[in-house]
């Protein structure tokens, strides 16, 4: 049966054609037996293969089957062919262009309905019954036209909703995936950032120490050995963040990678004592009741400091000192990195470093807006560089 059911839904004009010979043979009969219309019998054959042909072909060509309807409605008032079994298609193919045809013929389809019951009744009025039944017939007849272009019209509506659903959904859909590709996007633009991060921090400090070790490896082999192992731990911490963010990266094709927690503000400390090893005198300070905080706040404060201490090695001069100043408010973070070097020009942090590659506050800034902080970047009076970051925080993780 479901074979059956398939095969008529492909073939809905077999369908039609099936019904319209059915329709055909009962109005034959109907012709054949009303001894009362003889006269008529030329006339009404063609007429209801007229008939059957709307609805054989209603699905095709619904417009031009209910022209043809209107058409044939109106012979049978010229050649006096009364109503008949083939009559029956007029209400097929008014349900058809109401669901499926132009507006104009549903229109044309509603009206020509309504008129159809009227006109036939002034055409062969009811002499027996009187003027009321007349009117009563004229109101039962009307019902069913009515009936039919209702059933269409809703067909049609609904239809149309559930294609507006379709739309809609598919339009989600796309909206679904063009925020997961910016998201993407953005994520690889954040990992690009941490990259940045750690080559430049973690690579000066392996310059500074290799240049170190050069200097004094004939007078003290001893600090030059230390500078040795300070470039090997350097350097093996840099491959760990490189291979770890360089599995995020390609996680997607490789589906793997080896995860490592991100730094925040309990690294504070190693950083910084990283930074004194590798020639920057550096004094932190702590100030307010330390608790943890979300990991986007960690990682910001992380790297912000990690940039300017990397900045103020790269241009702050040979004599320079810095200091890194945290404070735990009630509901933000507060940063306060100096430094007192020969005043490196801003431009030196927004990308005109000597390496032409630099972030600099352009990254800082990207980080804090992440975060809904802000930031203030500037010379110092009297020389050097001030970086005063303020990050909104909760009270927990």
């Amino acid at each position: 049966m479901q074979r059956l059911y398939d095969f008529l839904r492909r073939h809905p004009t077999w369908v039609d054609t099936f019904w319209a010979l059915v329709l055909l043979g009962l109005s034959s009969l109907w012709i054949a037996a009303d001894a009362r219309h003889a006269h008529t019998r030329v006339a009404a054959l063609p007429l209801a293969l007229a008939l059957s042909a709307v609805i054989a072909l209603r699905r095709r060509m619904p417009e031009k089957m209910l022209l043809l309807a209107v058409l044939v409605g109106a012979l049978q008032l010229v050649l006096d062919v009364q109503v008949n079994p083939g009559d029956f298609a007029m209400l097929v193919i008014i349900y058809t262009v109401a669901a499926n045809g132009a507006r104009w013929a549903s229109r044309l389809a509603l009206v020509g309905g309504l008129c159809a019951s009227t006109i036939s009744t002034l055409r062969w009025p009811n002499e027996s019954e009187g003027h009321w039944a007349d009117a009563v017939a004229t109101v039962f007849l009307a019902v069913p036209f009515l009936l039919a272009w209702v059933i269409g019209d809703s067909l049609r509506t609904r239809r149309a909703y559930y294609a507006e659903l379709e739309e809609r959904a598919a339009r989600l859909q796309r909206e679904r995936e063009a925020q997961s590709k910016a998201a993407v996007a953005a994520e690889r633009a954040r990992i690009a950032r941490e990259l940045h991060d750690v080559v430049a921090h973690n690579v000066s400090v392996m310059v500074v120490q290799a240049d170190g070790a050069a200097y004094v490896l004939d007078a003290s082999p001893e600090q030059a050995k230390q500078a040795l192992e300070t470039i090997s731990t350097t350097g093996r911490q840099a491959l760990t963040e490189m291979r770890r963010l360089l599995g995020v990266l390609r996680a997607g094709d490789d589906g793997g990678g080896e995860y490592v927690p991100q730094p925040g503000v309990d690294q504070l400390t190693d950083l910084i004592e990283q930074v004194r090893g590798a020639g920057l005198p550096v004094a932190f300070e702590l100030e307010g009741e330390s608790r943890p905080l979300a990991s986007g706040v960690e990682l910001t404060a992380y790297r912000i400091v990690q940039e300017a201490l990397t900045n103020t090695r790269k241009h702050g001069g040979p004599e320079a000192r810095a200091t890194v100043r945290l404070t735990f408010g009630d509901s933000d973070l507060s940063l306060l990195i100096e430094d007192d070097g020969r005043g490196a020009q801003q431009e030196l942090y927004e990308g005109g470093g000597e390496d032409g590659q630099g972030q600099g506050l352009i990254g800082m800034r990207e980080r804090v807006g992440m975060v809904s902080g802000t930031l203030d970047a500037g010379p110092r009076p009297g020389g050097g560089f001030r970086i005063n970051a303020v990050l909104p925080v909760k009270a927990s993780r």
